[in-house]
């Protein structure tokens, strides 16, 4: 099947078994494929309903209706957004959806109330992407990045079918369709129901009473394909599988005719991967290292996208928020009134002050400290210029600010500040020298000033430093290795203790022994490049730090 043919297929499982199989996430960036999705969603015999992303309590659950209470004078309460027949919960963005918007969709999903999510997912990234705690609660994936007008058909997604319930299914399916999940990497529990409703459901949707392989085939290509963890070995599973005796063999004939062969399923999975799944799948068993982000959550009272209020501590510059704060106080105004009988209005009390909140995303600044000694420092200094341009151009997009430091001599050297223009980057890069001696202490010190500045501005820093050796200059710029060394462990535990991310990349021909033990005590990432080059280094701070 094609992509489009996936996703209409999807839909029609889901029209029929809506409980049964929750819904279907859509990854397509809006375009002409995902408007004719849309069109035909809007085809289904359900009502549409749209949600936000960032949506809150305030939004979604029953709560007290503020105009009406205050002009009736008794408590009215306004019904959930989900207290409603079952509708088709459309879901824009759903790559941004919140923690709570998320947790409040699943539990609606596990209430069986017949209610059909459409998450329709306008990720560009991998790591953009559905929370796992919703996508694992939706039958179907699909993406539609790959279609084109020509591939669009439009299409009946009414049929003639037989109820669900009336499907029968041979004996021995279900734990056929629970060893292709285990072999397939998937964890999850609720893969083999899907697939195993989704198998009847689509018996169902052809008139059938009994589900037959093509069912089967149709179903593991819709469920288990974009959960995949890993391909299993055949070959392998071939020399391991014990040989029949021979007074089985009249036995094992007459099962295999009810049996589905699982070869022909893991076929079917393998068919419908994309191209490049192989690659990823092989590199998703490698460990990566968890860096902070692209940037930060933080709270705040003053700016930002709004959070739902909430009974905090009084501060100076904390705003109420009014009306927060009057869904607060009606409820008790029966009982209020009774104490203070000839008092207009309504009763107001400490412990009813709401405060407002915002939630900030911080920006990120990606601090460069470079070893600019020795005389390997050309070589050196010509891969961190190829790997700040290649990775300010990464940050442009995100918004973020690169900055670059420079070691040598007896010093250490603020080459450019935190900056997102390419242009200034380029001319600061092209006046960087190199010789000398390697004062890694203060390469480090400066490093962490400039992490401790950028912190009070509000950015998120990160702290790359790219080195061939240990530092044999102390902070006072005396050559003295062992009191270079203890420099900077010293300034090391001031950075874990501050909590800055780090990398140390060591270009040298051999790993360090030293600047391991430094990455150490600064609870950050040590990485090894003896053929380091602008890609490699570009490619390995992108992994380490997410970016």
């Amino acid at each position: 099947m094609t992509s489009w043919q996936r996703a209409i297929t999807a839909l029609r499982l889901l029209t029929m078994d809506p409980i049964g199989l929750g819904g279907i996430c859509v990854r397509a960036r809006v375009g002409p494929a995902r408007d004719a999705f849309i069109r035909q969603v809007g085809k289904v015999e359900r009502a549409s309903l749209r949600l936000h992303p960032a949506m809150t309590s305030n939004d979604l659950d029953e709560n007290i209706d503020l105009t009406a209470t205050l002009n009736s004078g008794s408590l009215v309460m306004q019904r959930s957004v989900f207290d409603c027949y079952p509708a088709v919960l459309m879901l824009p963005m759903a790559e941004r959806t919140t923690p709570y918007m998320s947790t409040r969709l699943a539990q609606v999903l596990d209430s069986d109330c017949g209610h059909v999510l459409v998450a329709l997912d306008e990720g560009v990234d991998e790591d953009e992407a559905l929370p796992f705690r919703l996508a694992d609660r939706l039958a179907f994936q699909v993406s539609l990045d790959d279609i084109g007008l020509h591939d669009i058909e439009a299409e009946d997604i009414t049929l003639q079918t037989v109820p669900v319930s009336s499907v029968n299914i041979p004996d021995d399916l279900p734990e056929t369709l629970v060893v292709l999940a285990i072999k397939l990497g998937i964890l999850s529990p609720r893969a083999a129901t899907f697939a195993l409703k989704a198998a009847k459901t689509n018996a169902a949707l052809n008139g059938r009473t009994f589900v037959e392989e093509h069912d089967v085939r149709i179903a593991v290509e819709l469920v288990y394909v974009h959960r995949a963890k890993q391909i299993p070995n055949n070959e392998a599973e071939e020399t391991n599988r014990p040989e029949p005796l021979e007074n089985e063999n009249e036995e094992t004939q007459q099962t295999t005719l009810d049996m589905i062969p699982q070869d022909i399923l893991l076929e079917a999975v393998k068919a419908a991967l994309p191209s490049d799944i192989l690659m990823k799948l092989s590199q998703s068993g490698t460990a990566k290292v968890v860096g902070f982000g692209s940037g930060q959550r933080q709270i705040g009272n003053r700016r930002g996208r709004p959070l739902p209020a909430r009974d905090t501590v009084q501060k100076s510059d904390a705003r109420v928020d009014l009306v927060a704060t009057l869904r607060a106080a009606l409820p008790w105004q029966t009982i209020r009134k009774r104490t203070i009988l000839n008092h207009m209005g309504a009763q107001v009390r400490m412990s009813d002050l709401r405060h407002k909140r915002y939630e900030i995303q911080s920006d990120r600044v990606l601090i460069f400290a470079v070893d600019a000694s020795g005389s390997a420092a050309a070589a050196r200094l010509g891969e961190a210029k190829g790997a700040i341009e290649l990775l300010l151009g990464q940050a442009y997009a995100r918004r973020d600010h690169v900055a670059l430091i420079s070691f040598r001599g007896t010093e250490a050297e603020i080459l450019l500040p935190p900056t997102r223009s390419l242009v200034l980057t380029k001319r600061r890069l092209n006046a960087l020298a190199g010789g000398g001696g390697t004062p890694l202490a203060a390469g480090l010190q400066t490093a962490f000033d400039m992490a401790l500045m950028s912190g009070k501005k509000g950015l998120l820093p990160s702290v790359i430093l790219l080195t061939d050796g240990r530092g044999n200059i102390a902070l006072d710029g005396t050559a003295d290795r062992t009191k270079a060394e203890l420099d900077a462990k010293r300034v090391a535990k001031g950075f874990a203790a501050r909590g800055v991310d780090t990398l140390i990349l060591d270009t040298g021909r051999r790993p360090e022994p030293s600047l391991k033990a430094v990455a150490q005590i600064l609870n950050g990432h040590y990485v090894a490049l003896p053929r380091a080059n602008a890609q490699n280094v570009s490619k390995t701070v992108s992994t380490a730090l997410e970016l």
